[in-house]
């Protein structure tokens, strides 16, 4: 039932909640190398929701980045006008990726 509804920040720019977040960590795993995970460069701005897990919990957002980027590679495109991503079916395989 908890999956019915909305979610903390949901079209709430500037960050846009905490499913803004782990959809931001798998497409900075999923597009950047290793390396650059867990520093500033052009491509990661750690002000935006940087990944700050350590590397166990980054490689299951690479493998969860790996399954949406499958399904619905427009999740995972790293970018600026990626920020605040949200459709019904992401939605849906973000949640399916804790069960």
């Amino acid at each position: 039932l908890v999956s019915l509804w909305g979610y903390s920040g949901q079209a709430s720019p500037p960050l846009f909640g905490d499913f803004e977040a782990q959809r931001h960590w798998m497409e900075i795993t999923w597009n950047l190398p290793i390396g650059d995970w867990y520093r500033q460069t052009p491509e990661n701005d750690l002000q935006y929701w940087g990944l700050d897990y350590p590397p166990l919990t980054a490689y299951v957002s690479w493998a969860c980045g790996w399954l949406c980027g499958a399904l619905e590679p427009a999740s995972v495109a790293l970018g600026p006008s990626s920020r605040g991503y949200e459709t019904a079916t992401h939605k849906a395989l973000m949640r399916f990726t804790v069960l």
